[in-house]
């Protein structure tokens, strides 16, 4: 970004001028592509990227707002809900919509359950979350005046039952388990939460934004899949991603109700506007039509078959990294993964994680960092096949060359990436956070650098937050 004013140009210029300028603006963008990258993207392929590009374009102009209008995307939205509450062996009385994301599914989720215990007379509502609970719940907790109880992990990176039991009030609107959790790709004891949640009529969401799509097949294949869904007594609704594990156009996810009982607390109807009366049923009030479509024609193009292929592929990938990465002197995976998300480090104080990341950077792979515990991140899609074994090769030489250079654990990025879990002035972080969002979002649109920071007073500080912008957790 320069300071060049920028303005609508006078003469609007040529459509084939337009699309070669838009080319060069991702020419810094992750290599996705070729596989460089391990998260944000589920790719697979130009020819499937057109395909879902002509389905989108076909109702591109179309509006969700009004489903009486557009009856083809109601139908759209229908059989992708009724689809997908199949696939997570809901029945006839499941019930849903398709949101913007999983983000917008967790939202809803919130706002969904504070209504209900709203009605049960509850002023001060609190729900009850694992420590690896995605961040969209923290802020879900923070827009509906939600308090985030957060209970810890047991040794095995699972949200701790006993200290569930323990963490339930007279105020507790609502109990989350993950399927799986993204740091470490392990379930929650879904089984053992609804057995608590429908003991104390509590509802349990279960948070399948990940593992949705492709948790059934995993356990089709035959992997020992601990029952995350609609199978559980107790479990009274799941949000899953069709633009992740169900390969669909990026905004796009589900939000599924065990009956409409618990659904219309989620809608919203105003009836004294000017306009008319409104009725909306989730955050948004227009819904693009083309992301709609494309989850539909996705899922009718992988059919049951072609999600059963793609899982087999990424759990054979899946197996070769865990294999691959213990088989490293010096790395250990995180937990005991239940598909396709992996968190491995360091088993040695003298070797940082994340320096071997850094090297790995170089080597141009686009990598995740994570803390508590330390380590990087990966999350296996079908191209990454072809690519796994100079991954893990590339894994190896960075991690020896760290060994062989130890002081690069106490240099640049690797440094301040291990003092992010560590800084005790957390309220000073959020500042200076939230400082660099008015720079990007502010008029000027600045582009951050990570890497420097022109106040020297607050120098040190400044740049533990602009790597802290830089831990990636998509939704």
């Amino acid at each position: 970004m320069t300071d060049t004013k920028i303005v609508l140009p006078e003469k609007g210029r040529s459509k084939q001028e337009v699309l070669e300028a838009m080319k060069t603006f991702g020419d810094n963008d992750p290599n996705y592509k070729e596989g460089k990258t391990w998260s944000l993207v589920y790719y697979l392929g130009e020819a499937y990227s057109q395909f879902l590009n002509d389905a989108s374009q076909m109702y591109a102009s179309s509006n969700g707002l009004n489903p009486m209008a557009f009856q083809s995307l109601k139908r759209f939205e229908t059989e992708v809900v009724r689809m997908t509450a199949d696939l997570l062996n809901g029945d006839q009385d499941v019930v849903g919509i398709m949101t913007s994301g999983g983000t917008e599914s967790c939202l809803l989720a919130v706002k969904t359950y504070r209504d209900m215990a709203r009605k049960k007379g509850i002023k001060k509502p609190e729900m009850i979350l694992p420590e690896s609970a995605h961040v969209a719940w923290e802020k879900g907790a923070e827009y509906f005046n939600v308090k985030a109880i957060h209970v810890p992990l047991d040794k095995g990176y699972r949200m701790d039952v006993d200290k569930v039991k323990k963490a339930i009030s007279r105020r507790t609107v609502m109990i989350l388990g993950s399927a799986p959790g993204y740091p470490h790709g392990v379930v929650d004891p879904i089984e053992e939460l609804g057995a608590i949640a429908h003991k104390k009529n509590i509802p349990l969401h279960v948070d399948a934004c990940v593992g949705g799509y492709l948790l059934p097949f995993v356990e089709q294949l035959g992997y020992p899949i601990p029952k995350f869904d609609f199978r559980v007594q107790g479990v009274t609704s799941i949000s899953a991603d069709t633009h992740k594990y169900g390969y669909s156009a990026k905004g796009a996810s589900t939000i599924l109700y065990r009956n409409m009982d618990i659904l219309e607390h989620q809608m919203f109807v105003f009836t004294e506007w000017p306009g008319g009366i409104f009725a909306s049923p989730g955050l948004l009030g227009t819904r693009p039509g083309g992301n709609i479509a494309a989850a539909w024609a996705a899922m009718q193009a992988m059919g049951k078959n072609g999600y059963l292929e793609n899982a087999k592929k990424i759990m054979d990938t899946t197996r070769q990294l865990i294999q691959g990465i213990e088989s490293i002197e010096g790395l250990e995976v995180v937990g005991k993964p239940d598909m396709s998300l992996v968190g491995y480090r360091s088993t040695s104080k003298k070797i940082g994680i994340y320096a071997i990341g850094d090297q790995m950077e170089k080597r141009g792979w686009h990598i995740d960092r994570q803390q508590k515990p330390e380590c990087l991140h990966a999350m296996v899609t079908p191209l990454h096949q072809e690519v796994m074994a100079q991954y893990l090769c590339d894994l190896k030489e960075s991690l020896e060359y760290v060994r062989a250079n130890p002081k690069l654990s106490l240099q640049g990025g690797a440094a301040t990436y291990g003092m992010v879990s560590k800084v005790p002035f957390r309220k000073m972080v959020k500042k200076n956070v939230l400082n660099m969002m008015r720079e990007m979002y502010g008029p000027a649109g600045k582009v951050v650098d990570f890497g420097e920071s022109n106040d020297k007073q607050n120098g040190f500080i400044e740049k533990i937050a602009r790597l802290f912008l830089r831990f990636k957790s998509e939704r």
